[in-house]
């Protein structure tokens, strides 16, 4: 994403070839919404992306956490926000009674963390942030950088995050009163160099590369029907209105960000593609895909009394099996670790 070093070095890639991508999903404990992601390197031999889904307890609150960070000038800048941006969030003071200003505390405070622990060997790294936050009936989208948000609501594909590019006027002006300058290399770039105006890391740009986010706000409703966020790997090729319509159809989220990942690999999409997909379910239709979900998992999970890869309430399914926790020891069922926590079945769910 987004480096001049990149773009040129893409020429030299052996481009990998085409496997199914990483994937899982889950469902929240009140069955308000299920989410899915999916992750590829597509046609790149190397991954830069990250992606991190999660569901907590805070204050007594059911909360869900879904970012995606694209990393460029290798992996550390995203593979640190990954591990720490939800951490820094969740034990913020003001997370439930001021969750924006908590959010661009986090931002901020993550950014800084990651600049201190830096060496001069990764002074190049950087990584952008598209991050939803659900407490509540709210619903909170962060970013920094070209990693996108869009919601479906009342049919419609909405964007409720700004691709952050030096050539915009306000971020230009941003960047030249700082001291900096915007120049054409194949495209606007900060210093001639990065293709996003705002990122974690980049530690020889940060006078003019900010971590500030832009923070949306949406109630959820039951005109809410799903979120999108992905890395530019998908939007580079897909539109808004284009992803709304493949996921639409979909109602298992994790199938959902599937069929992006794989459209936008189809498609030619020359970097590293990762979804993230939340939808979100009316009381009945929560209902009856809780079940499926039930069927699906608990037959062998009842049997042991815990069902693994429930992680604060959430089902973590992988192509249909779910991961077991037996005796303090994780037994993962698929290809793709996952976050391993042992939970009892409640009655109720096995009625």
């Amino acid at each position: 994403m987004g480096y001049l070093n990149s773009v040129l070095s893409s020429s030299s890639q052996v481009h990998a070839a085409e496997e199914a991508p990483a994937s899982g999903g889950g469902l929240s404990q009140n069955s308000k919404f299920s989410y899915g992601y999916a992750s590829s390197p597509g046609k790149r031999s190397s991954m830069e992306d990250f992606y991190e889904t999660r569901i907590d307890g805070v204050d007594g609150e059911i909360v869900g956490l879904f970012g995606v960070f694209d990393g460029h000038g290798g992996v550390r800048a995203a593979e640190y926000v990954k591990q720490n941006l939800f951490k820094n969030l969740i034990t913020h003071p003001k997370f439930i009674s001021d969750t924006k200003s908590a959010i661009a505390d986090a931002y901020n405070h993550t950014d800084s963390e990651f600049l201190k622990s830096e060496n001069s060997q990764n002074r190049d790294a950087g990584s952008t942030a598209s991050t939803a936050i659900l407490v509540g009936d709210r619903l909170l989208v962060a970013n920094v950088g070209d990693s996108r948000a869009v919601i479906c609501r009342g049919g419609k594909a909405i964007a409720v995050s700004r691709d952050h590019k030096p050539d915009q006027t306000d971020e230009r002006q941003r960047i030249e009163d700082a001291g900096g300058f915007v120049m054409w290399a194949g495209t606007w770039r900060v210093g001639g160099v990065l293709a996003v105006s705002r990122a974690f890391g980049d530690r020889l740009l940060k006078q003019y590369v900010v971590a500030d986010p832009e923070i949306q706000e949406e109630k959820v409703d039951s005109s809410l029907e799903f979120l999108i966020l992905a890395s530019d790997g998908l939007w580079d090729v897909v539109s808004n209105e284009e992803a709304v319509g493949m996921v639409k159809p979909i109602e298992n989220a994790e199938e959902a960000a599937k069929r992006l990942t794989q459209e936008a690999y189809q498609r030619g999409s020359a970097d590293n593609i990762t979804c993230v997909v939340v939808r979100f379910f009316k009381n009945q239709a929560a209902s009856s895909y809780y079940r499926n979900l039930q069927r699906k998992v608990c037959n062998v999970g009842a049997k042991l009394g815990v069902v693994c890869g429930v992680s604060y309430w959430a089902f973590h399914v992988y192509s249909g099996l779910c991961t077991l926790h037996c005796e303090g020891k994780g037994e993962t069922r698929d290809s793709v670790p996952l976050h391993i926590v042992s939970k009892r079945i409640p009655n109720s769910l096995l009625a």
